[in-house]
């Protein structure tokens, strides 16, 4: 292997160059290449560990064993960059506005919202510290290390490269250690690798190229050790760790603005360009054209800012969003961050982990291949509950012979308890022998009366050089039997017979290894467990008793099977236009065959995080929309393919649990964590928490943040068309040299108190029917569409026909100027009220029982706005604060049919869209009625 051998070389190249002066450590993902000699050579150490005076002198050199805190900016900074946003430069330019009119009470209001927007965000950032907390809280707080030849247990921070550390079954691995003796060791590697399945470690050098769950030499820090002991050397600390990378990814990724707020941020700097410009050119045509005094025409042109900026959106925004959030969490998805709730209603891309999130993280025997039949077991998870079939029938155990050998072994051969506790089934001990006990279970071999009818007498317990085990016991006859369970190689090659219904044959090798691929092939991990009717020649058992005459009984296929809610909620995601995706660090037969069975990637090739590495930005950027499953994946892989799908222009959510999975859950658009099996920094990392570890609940989440979307672009239907109307009408009396029709007080009365207060309902507004059945919206798209610029404009026109319609009419018949402002408020607000119930649908009609009825939130507000407007009108205290006036029920009525013309007009033009080729021309996807 000239490749490998010449990166070998350069390795020890670098590594002569280490003097007592200078250690200068490879790169962490050389170490696994190299052999014991090599390291012990490399970082100057041996068997009796480094000297307390070398250790503390690189300890100074290299810095504590603990991942350094990020720079972080003050609290004053932080707050200060909350106002950063053109919404809040509105609102305090309204603000200016109302001060200056010395409205102060309007002042208070605007400043007020302006705040707890500031302190909303505030206490929302931290995400990304809390993330990098998390991770270093993982880090081991003590380590037992073998100093001047002598065992001791110090601080897991005082380790350095080249220590010695010794572990043993529980300890968390305290740093990344290149392992030089092993016995028996399992580590678990599932939150950094995404492996499902603890891994057997030995001391063995790998290729470069290997993957990190391919790296059986080496023990990462903050992996777990399950059972078995070792002796590694330190060959990377802090920083430099896997587990280090990590963390400096998570530090380097920018969080990303979600589709809502840049569309908000977009639509506010153009509408405050707007404003400023009308201001600007309505000042100079009144100050050069009409000859009006500068004062004058600036206090007009104040009225036309104040009519123009739409004050109550940001917090109707948030109230909006925050209805989501409880709507969301009554069904288990706790958000994290409030326009995570709008973004996951864009979603156009579903990138989610395997393991624990599509999957139960419960082993699971589907599969038992014995010499004459094959074997389908029912049931998922730790619940011993299921049937065993041939082909879909359903079959007596107790009349196969070899299945029920099969079952009674994997069993007895077993070192793991399967558990009940309040109702829920757990395994203490390895994933894959409780899933032997779980088999057993649904044939109804339960343990404790294997234990009782056939007791243990001696064992060999399993070791990674074997790949097998094997235990002796004795059956209620007194007759000695030795069962043994393993990989499949070693099993055959002690085996001479197979059992089948008419009792034991000799071995077809072929028979056997054709059906050990055939499995194999379905993604599913192999056992082969055989058995002999024997006692151990010597008394105990040995290794001499294993070598031959055994029996094979079957070949065990064991997988992490897919939840089958969530094999829906991919059927629901796929209706709904989303594209899922499987990105896991598990095998790629394995990727391949649970996407299979959840219906990702069929059809299309499975592409492994080695192959991904080799790619370029614009080839990765192609393979990112074209495969679906994605194996051997690493945490850069993760990243690298989030970030591609978002060049792409895709609006991506990842799902996950592991601590590999938190910088491609920070970088994406919607990070989403499992709750229970998740880990804290995944947890911190992401914008909402599954508090049932349920894919499925991420389906109800999209459909609730589609929802969202709707009512707060109902919404800004609904409030738009109020400040266009007050906007016209001061424009018109500027240019034809009328009286001015509102007062700026009036205007911020109808912004603040009656159009914000009408527009909240549409926050309670339900779930259109058929909100699954569209296509995600194009991230691209406006926020108003030049449909709805039409609306808005059409209803702008006609709510300033119904005010300054009544404004002239009244002073025409002579009526005081406080009363006909006051029919033109009151206009605007009857307009409004209508309009509201207009609002609920953009296309279908609200003529009907449910379009007036069904949203009982629209008639409570009518219900609140009606006595405010009474009181504005009627009450002396508002009368001198607002110069209204008293109404006669004559005029009353006039402002009503202002109202009702808004309703009939709006109504008509959604008829005449509906029945014209219109429909599908001028409405987004969104606005169509459903058809359902």
């Amino acid at each position: 292997m000239p490749f490998f051998a010449t990166h070998r070389d350069r390795v020890l190249s670098m590594t002569k160059r280490l003097t007592d002066r200078d250690i200068d450590s490879p790169r962490p993902m050389s170490w696994h290449t190299l052999s014991r000699a090599e390291i012990e050579q490399a970082l100057k150490t041996g068997a009796d560990g480094l000297r307390d005076a070398e250790a503390g002198r690189r300890i100074v050199q290299y810095g504590p064993n603990r991942l350094a805190p990020p720079k972080r900016r003050g609290p004053l900074l932080r707050l200060l960059m909350q106002f950063n946003n053109i919404l809040l430069y509105v609102m305090m330019g309204a603000a200016v506005i109302t001060a200056f009119l010395g409205h102060w009470v309007d002042t208070g209001v605007l400043l007020a919202a302006v705040v707890i927007n500031a302190i909303i965000g505030f206490i929302q950032e931290g995400k990304a510290e809390a993330a990098l907390d998390a991770i270093r809280a993982m880090l081991s707080p003590r380590a037992m290390v073998i100093r001047n030849g002598r065992r001791r247990e110090i601080e897991a921070a005082e380790l350095v490269p080249g220590d010695r550390v010794v572990l043993a079954s529980g300890d968390r691995v305290p740093a990344d250690l290149r392992l030089v003796s092993v016995k028996e060791l399992r580590v678990e590697e599932a939150a950094l690798t995404g492996e499902s399945l603890p891994v057997e470690k030995s001391t063995e050098t790998v290729n470069i190229d290997a993957p990190l769950g391919d790296r059986y030499g080496m023990a990462y820090s903050g992996t777990l050790v399950v059972y078995g002991q070792a002796t590694g050397i330190v060959v990377a600390t802090g920083s430099m760790t896997e587990l280090g990378r990590i963390n400096q990814m998570l530090a380097g990724i920018q969080s990303l603005s979600t589709p809502l707020l840049r569309q908000i941020d977009r639509f506010g700097r153009v509408l405050a360009l707007v404003i400023l410009a009308i201001s600007a050119a309505t000042f100079v045509l009144g100050t050069l054209w009409r000859d009006h005094a500068p004062s004058e025409m600036f206090m007009m042109v104040v009225a036309l800012a104040a009519s123009a900026i739409p004050e109550g959106l940001p917090a109707i925004m948030t109230i909006t969003l925050a209805l989501g959030v409880q709507r969301m969490a009554r069904r288990n998805a706790i958000i994290r961050r409030l326009p995570a709730v709008e973004a996951l209603g864009s979603v156009t891309v579903i990138c989610s982990d395997k393991t624990g999130t599509l999957t139960r993280n419960e082993m699971t025997v589907q599969r038992v291949v014995c010499a004459a039949h094959v074997f389908d077991v029912g049931g998922v998870g730790y619940a011993p509950v299921g049937d065993i079939s041939i082909d879909g029938r359903i079959i007596d155990v107790g009349h196969y012979p070899a299945l029920s050998a099969a079952i009674r072994t994997g069993v007895l051969c077993n070192d793991a308890v399967l558990r009940e506790e309040d109702g829920l089934w757990r395994v203490e001990g390895d994933p894959t022998e409780g899933a032997l006990l779980v088999a057993g279970g649904k044939a109804g071999f339960l343990q404790h009366i294997g234990d009782a009818a056939w007791p243990r007498i001696d064992s060999i317990p399993f070791e990674s050089q074997h790949r097998f085990m094997a235990t002796h016991h004795r059956d209620t006859h007194g007759e000695s039997w030795i069962f043994v369970k393993g990989a499949p190689e070693p099993i055959l090659d002690m085996c001479t017979f197979q059992l089948d219904h008419n009792g034991e044959h000799s071995l077809d090798v072929d028979y056997w290894r054709r059906m050990a691929t055939d499995t194999a092939a379905q993604g599913l991990r192999l056992l082969a467990l055989a058995s002999k009717r024997s006692a151990p020649a010597l008394g105990k058992l040995s290794f001499a008793d294993v070598e031959d005459g055994y029996t094979l009984l079957a070949l065990v296929g064991i997988i992490d099977p897919p939840r089958e809610e969530a094999i829906r909620a991919v059927g629901e995601c796929h209706h709904a236009g989303i594209r899922v995706k499987m990105i896991t660090g598990d095998h790629v037969e394995t990727a391949r065959a649970i996407g299979a069975q959840l219906a990702i990637g069929v059809g299309k090739p499975a592409i492994t995080g080695a192959e991904l590495a080799i790619m370029n930005d614009a080839a990765l950027r192609r393979v990112a929309m074209e495969v679906d499953v994605f194996a051997r994946a690493s945490p850069e892989h993760k990243l690298r393919l989030v970030q591609a799908l978002q060049d792409d222009g895709q609006v991506v959510a990842m799902t996950g649990d592991g601590v590999n999975d938190a910088p491609a859950l920070k970088c994406a658009d919607v990070g989403v964590a499992m709750g229970r099996k998740g880990t804290e920094a995944a947890k911190e990392a992401s914008d909402m928490v599954l508090a049932d570890d349920n894919f499925a609940t991420i389906a109800t989440a999209v459909r609730e943040g589609r929802a969202v979307y709707d009512n707060l672009k109902k919404f800004i239907l609904f409030m738009l068309p109020t400040n266009g109307g007050e906007a016209l009408v001061v424009i018109a009396a500027i240019l034809f040299e009328l009286t001015l029709p509102m007062t700026p007080a009036q205007v911020l009365w109808i912004n603040m108190v009656t159009s914000s207060t009408l527009g909240l309902a549409l926050a309670f507004e339900p779930a259109e029917r058929g909100i699954m059945n569209r296509r995600p919206r194009p991230p691209s798209e406006a926020l108003l569409s030049s449909f709805f610029i039409w609306r808005v404009l059409m209803v702008s026109v006609l709510m300033m026909t119904g005010a300054l319609g009544l404004f002239l009419w009244e002073l025409n018949d002579g009526t005081s100027i406080e009363t006909a402002r006051t029919m033109a408020v009151n206009a605007v607000v009857a307009a409004e009220m209508f309009y509201l119930v207009n609002s609920r649908y953009i296309l279908s009609p609200v003529t009907n029982w449910k379009g007036l009825t069904g949203n009982r939130y629209v008639l409570i507000a009518i219900a609140a706005c009606v006595p405010l407007q009474i009181a504005y009108t009627h009450a002396t205290a508002m009368q001198a604060i607002f110069d209204s006036a008293d109404l006669s029920a004559l005029e009353w009525v006039k402002a009503l049919g202002a109202g009702l013309l808004v309703f009939s007009v709006a109504e008509l033009e959604k008829f005449l869209i509906r029945h014209t080729h219109l429909a599908s021309r001028v409405a987004p996807a969104s606005a169509m009625p459903s058809t359902q």
